[in-house]
């Protein structure tokens, strides 16, 4: 593959981006400074950017801890979206959001190239777990719980089992198999309280862990 490619299918750039990279000769093969965007690689090559390796990875999995405050979006002319986040050194090539988050809902919000994965995990046939950390304006009894966990109508349609885990008085970790439009917010509305905060913190097998807000850490398929 042309040197050239390589490092625009890495995400350094556009071709003239890349151009100007080699002219500044940030680029190293295996140790020796490359000015050629013509020049031949292996995939075996030891490819840098100043001091930074880069590495050719057909498909990509990232998992972001997403502030409150951007939408779930690949662009936007108005407001902020979740790609502005995304550290340089995240290879950003057809790279997108699986799902959604609210834009005042924070936490695990996975990044992919992956389409046929993701259409696996968005798709309602497949009944993947989320899980959600939910703050309530008001105390959420045994029997809201249960309530919830048998299925709730959130506007002419019955949520499916869920399960609900106590935290506190008012928060409970509610991990639920669907994901329409504002779900977690309609179904503790239909128990008479409102989300006062909102946080996924699992995903499929992926968790939120420690990840610090705003953080981007790169995961592989098996994680996933």
């Amino acid at each position: 593959m042309r040197l050239d490619k390589f490092l625009t299918e890495c995400g350094l750039g556009s071709r003239s981006d890349v151009k100007r990279i080699l002219k500044k000769r940030e680029i190293r093969i295996n140790g020796k400074i490359e000015i050629s965007p013509k020049v031949s690689v292996e995939l075996e090559d030891k490819i840098l950017h100043n001091d930074r390796v880069i590495e050719y990875k057909e498909m990509r999995y990232y998992i972001m801890n997403k502030p409150a405050g951007y939408i779930t979006a690949t662009e936007d002319k108005k407001q902020k979206t979740v790609m502005e986040i995304l550290p340089d050194w995240v290879i950003k090539k057809n790279l997108f959001p699986v799902g959604r988050l609210d834009k005042d809902t924070e936490g695990l919000l996975l990044f992919t190239n992956d389409g046929p994965l993701s259409h696996e995990l968005l798709s309602p046939k497949k009944h993947v777990d989320k899980t959600y950390y939910v703050v309530g304006e008001k105390e959420i009894s045994d029997k809201d719980m249960k309530t919830l966990e048998l299925g709730v109508d959130i506007g002419g349609y019955i949520t499916k089992p869920s399960k609900c885990e106590r935290v506190e008085d008012n928060i409970i970790n509610l991990t639920i198999s669907e994901g329409r439009f504002h779900q977690v917010k309609k179904m503790l509305h239909a128990i008479d309280n409102q989300v006062t905060y909102l946080k996924r913190v699992k995903f499929a097998n992926l968790q939120l862990g420690t990840i610090e807000l705003g953080e981007v850490v790169e995961v592989n398929r098996e994680d996933i």
